[in-house]
């Protein structure tokens, strides 16, 4: 029922920027927080930031260091993340992911905070 689709990944060279884009359908948007993760074969799906259901808050993984901006448009069922400053390290699948609750737990990162629904994320390839 949940559907999510992740676009706007490409290959980018160091320094560089790109702005993902995943639109949702199947459940009422604006009442969940969303989230970005990524994941590197071999790893597991790291968190790259959360948004609470109306932007009130924003969180971000440790490796963020003010590069990225999460954001989101309820109108168009919609949440973005703006990359700036991206380096090879940041080369993964990116996947948008729905939140539980209204607002952003504590423990956002872990994926089991999530509802596991999934897209088909959009590959994000950073060259040197």
């Amino acid at each position: 029922q949940v559907q999510l689709v992740e676009s706007g990944g490409g290959l980018v060279q160091a320094g560089g920027s790109l702005r993902l884009s995943c639109t949702a359908s199947g459940f009422p948007f604006g009442n969940y927080a969303l989230g970005w993760f990524r994941q590197v074969p071999g790893k597991e799906r790291e968190g790259v930031s959360c948004i609470s259901r109306r932007s009130e808050n924003a969180y971000y993984g440790d490796f963020v260091k003010s590069r990225f901006t999460i954001s989101r448009d309820n109108a168009k069922n919609t949440v973005y993340l703006q990359m700036n400053t991206l380096q090879p390290e940041d080369t993964a699948i990116y996947y948008c992911a729905v939140g539980r609750y209204y607002f952003c737990p504590a423990s956002w990162p872990r994926t089991d905070e999530w509802s596991g629904d999934w897209g088909q994320g959009t590959q994000v390839t950073v060259s040197s």
